[in-house]
Formats: C-alpha cells, structure tokens, sequence
C-alpha cells in the first residue's frame, strides 16, 4: 500500500536539496510522484521549493485536473503527466534549472561524450529539446522524441527534466548532469577538453549492459554510430538549432564540429561536400554584409 505521506515528505526533502544546491531559484522547478494510476502528487506553483511541508503537496490526475490539495498545482503538470504517459515504468519526474545545464539548454549546446567515465554510465547521450514556452502541451510534447532513449532532457532555453524509479532516482540524473557541465566549463577555461577513444567508450558500454543500465547505443541499429559524436539524437538538431560550438567533437574543431559524417541511420550530419558548399555560400554572405 502506499504511503502517500511519506511520499510527500520525500518531495520536500528533495525539494531542498534542488534550493540548496541552487537548481531552483525562488519558485523555479516542479516535482511530482505517480502514485496511482490516475493520480499524481505534485508540487504547487509559486512555492519555493525549499519550504515545502508535505501539507503543501497537491494531487492531480492524468488529465492534469487538480483532485486534492490547498494550493494550486504547478503549471508544468503536463510535462511531467506526458513522461509518464510514455513510459509506464516511471514513478516520479524533477524539472529544475541546474545553472551549468542549463547553460547548456541556453547555449544548445550538445553534451560531449567520451570525457567520464561515470556519466556514460549513468547518463549515457544527453538530448536537447526544441524550443516550446512552457506551461501547455505543446512545451510537453517536445520530450517526446527523447523520453524512451534516456532519463535525463535538457529543455532548449530553460532547464532539465529527469525522471526515474523514485524521486531520490529521478533527481540523481539531474544532479550528476550539472556537474558534469561545470567540470566541462572549468576544462576548457583550462584551454583543452581530452577525450577518451571509442574503444574505451565500448567498453564502458559493455559494462554499462551487465549492470542493467539500457542505452540506445548497445542496441543493434545503432552499432554503426559515431558514440563518441551524439549520434543518437543529431537528427534533431537542425530543428531544435543545436550545434556543437563550445565542445567540438573529437578530432573536430569549432568550424566544423556539426559536420563530421556518420554511418549511424539516425544521424543529420552533412557529408564533406555539402560542408564545403554550406562554408561557400556562408563566406559570400558574409563578404557581401562586409560590403553593406
């Protein structure tokens, strides 16, 4: 049976951690449990998240109708109801805005792989949203391409989702992807980021398999992919306008890190002699803003 007030005390005490670790600033984030099949405690809107009492927890169903609570639930419920729409297994979901992730979400920047060891193995290829204001279904449509494939979404331009198995789970992905993104800014203002080669990225992901954690990458239509080069969520990022600018992929360089080819079936990248035509038209265009 569950304990729903226990459930509720866990919210806030991760609603804490989220404030005290700066990953929600004033009102920012929302969490929410799945503890029936139609119903959902959520955290209410405008409340910090590092004051919640478990008397402050809504209840909300699947349609995103509020069924129980003082205060009003949050406005991003149907981002969090979409996730566990689409994956069943999932019983609570954290949307926060981790300032160095989010950072990333502001950049649309891809998260370079190949770099530690423990975030392949925990979080493995990272994907970035388009672009939605938040709040309706349409901003909560936007994780649907990326739910299935990883457990951690950068939101373009506004935060982090994760979700998983508990909310100590979902929040876990959340706080180990902010980290790593300070680690990669305060590399690379040292001048350089090393990567690791792919074989010894193969071999994590081997590991990775025997200890029970699922990554697209060790699926068999992906064994062709570029993994050290974000292969399994590129062909999104002409629409969601990321590009790899700060972090080139390995054995690219700014310039050109977006166009390296991939025998991967679910990659966009140009192939050389497009690159060259996209380099050609850009320098007439900007040869002719110079003479403007």
């Amino acid at each position: 049976m569950v304990n729903a007030h226990k459930i509720k005390q866990d919210i806030c005490d991760i609603g804490r951690r989220l404030y005290n670790k700066g990953f929600a600033a004033a009102n920012d984030g929302n969490i929410s449990v799945r503890i029936a099949d139609n119903q959902v405690l959520c955290t209410p809107t405008m409340h910090s998240k590092g004051f919640l009492t478990p008397e402050d927890i809504c209840t909300v169903d699947m349609t995103g109708k509020q069924i129980a609570g003082n205060k009003k639930r949050s406005s991003e419920a149907l981002l969090h109801l979409e996730i566990y729409k689409q994956r069943e297994e999932i019983k609570s979901v954290v949307h926060c805005h981790p300032p160095h992730a989010t950072a990333f979400a502001v950049a649309r920047e891809p998260i370079p792989q190949c770099v530690l060891p423990e975030v392949e193995v925990f979080l493995g290829d990272v994907p970035i949203t388009k672009y939605e204001t938040p709040g309706g279904q349409e901003f909560a449509d936007t994780i649907i391409p990326f739910v299935q494939k990883s457990n951690i979404i950068i939101l373009a331009n506004h935060g982090t989702v994760s979700y998983g198995e508990t909310v100590e789970r979902a929040y876990w992905w959340t706080e180990i992807l902010d980290a790593y993104c300070r680690i990669l800014m305060l590399a690379r203002s040292l001048g350089h980021v090393a990567y690791f080669t792919e074989e010894k990225e193969r071999e994590l992901l081997k590991l990775k398999d025997q200890w029970g954690f699922t990554d697209p990458r060790n699926m068999p239509e992906f064994k062709n992919c570029d993994i050290c080069g974000n292969d399994i969520f590129r062909s999104s990022w002409s629409e969601a306008g990321v590009a790899p600018r700060a972090f080139p992929r390995p054995g690219q360089t700014p310039a050109d890190g977006a166009a390296c080819p991939t025998s991967c079936p679910s990659g966009a990248a140009t192939t050389p002699d497009q690159e060259a035509l996209i380099r050609l038209i850009t320098d007439r265009v900007m040869e002719e803003l110079r003479r403007g």
